[in-house]
């Protein structure tokens, strides 16, 4: 399909049908259908595992390398500061208000649509696999995760969030840490017992100061947070234990699993990861389709908020219509015109590689 207001069309009325649709995380099963019936609609042949469905370009050649086109259809539970319904998709002013329209609806049926302008293409140097995905909101494991073993070999990806169409080049990786400083218990009152709070504040301290030796060029530094602190049971008892919570921002300079042991090294605490799997992600400021995006005067930036692309071991970029600021907002909404620029410029920015 190559006429791109007929894509702007079908692309606005499926982001109305998808907002008037409940979607919360894991209960994404009817945002999943509607979707799949939509490419089946255009004569896509789709691929469904749980709640995510996916396809590729309709001359794929396994000899080509793939490119990824991912963005998710699952959204937090509205707050409480709505004043209108979050299940209705009413366009008023220019902006499409509803729940899931800025994040990440206007990016996943801009690039559904950019799917749809190569879909029948037969020369094109690339593959293309379209992945629309769950779970992305919560990290969960039934999402994008899932179902990356089926989609084959791929090359790199374009990941759909609201970034205002610039090119966010790298990303922060998450771990969350859970620290156990070990005391032993004795009366307050007498010269008894190994305070645990006391051990704990030597590695807290740790965690406030600390600079790894590496930083990025992007983010700067690591940050380290301790965010949670629980210890003592009585007042006249010396803590055996003292626990902690650590919120580590890991940047492009390390991998999760480097930044891990470097913290074992330096603390006296016991320290457990709850997970490893949200890796920090970067692309080369010179891969062609940044340098495509740089071209039709798109900037690059290092991105704080954590996405779909921590999940994946291929450089990807982060790019899509509206504004990260309106995402999880009362009154979410996305600006029309930015769905049909969407649309033009991941277009534009394909046909510039492909």
């Amino acid at each position: 399909m190559t006429d791109t207001s007929k894509l702007f069309d079908d692309a606005l009325n499926l982001l109305q049908q998808l907002i008037n649709t409940p979607s919360f995380s894991r209960e994404e099963s009817a945002t999943a259908e509607i979707i799949n019936s939509f490419l089946t609609q255009h004569g896509v042949k789709t691929h469904r595992k749980m709640n995510n469905i996916w396809a590729y370009n309709l001359h794929f050649d396994a000899a080509k390398p793939t490119i990824l086109l991912n963005s998710h259809h699952d959204t937090v539970k509205p707050n409480s500061g709505y004043t209108r319904d979050p299940f209705e998709a009413k366009i008023e002013d220019g902006k499409l208000y509803g729940l899931g329209s800025n994040d990440a609806g206007g990016s996943l049926v801009s690039l559904i649509s950019a799917f749809l302008y190569f879909y029948e293409r037969e020369d094109l140097k690339y593959n293309l696999c379209l992945a629309t995905t769950a779970e992305e909101e919560i990290s969960g494991s039934n999402g994008l995760e899932l179902i990356i073993p089926d989609l084959g070999p791929l090359d790199f990806g374009i990941v759909g969030e609201p970034t205002q169409m610039q090119l966010a080049i790298a990303e922060r990786g998450l771990m969350v840490l859970d620290c156990t400083a070990h005391g032993r218990a004795g009366h307050a009152a007498r010269e008894e017992g190994v305070n645990a709070i006391y051990k704990a504040m030597k590695d807290i301290e740790w965690f406030r100061t600390y600079r790894f030796p590496k930083e990025s060029e992007l983010f700067g530094p690591i940050k380290m947070s301790v965010t949670i602190i629980n210890a003592g049971s009585q007042h006249n008892v010396v803590p055996a234990s003292c626990t902690f919570t650590v919120d580590v921002r890991v940047t492009d300079a390390y991998r999760n699993e480097e930044v891990l042991e470097m913290i074992k090294e330096h603390v006296d605490c016991e320290v457990k990861a709850r997970s490893i799997r949200l890796k920090p992600s970067s692309i080369d400021k010179n891969h062609p389709i940044v340098q495509s995006g740089i071209a039709l005067g798109r900037g690059t930036y290092g991105s704080p908020t954590t996405s779909d692309q921590s999940l994946l071991d291929i450089s990807s970029v982060k790019v899509g219509p509206g504004d990260s600021a309106r995402s999880h907002t009362a009154d979410e909404f996305i600006y029309v015109d930015e769905i049909r620029e969407g649309i033009g410029l991941y277009i534009k920015m394909l046909e510039g590689i492909v």
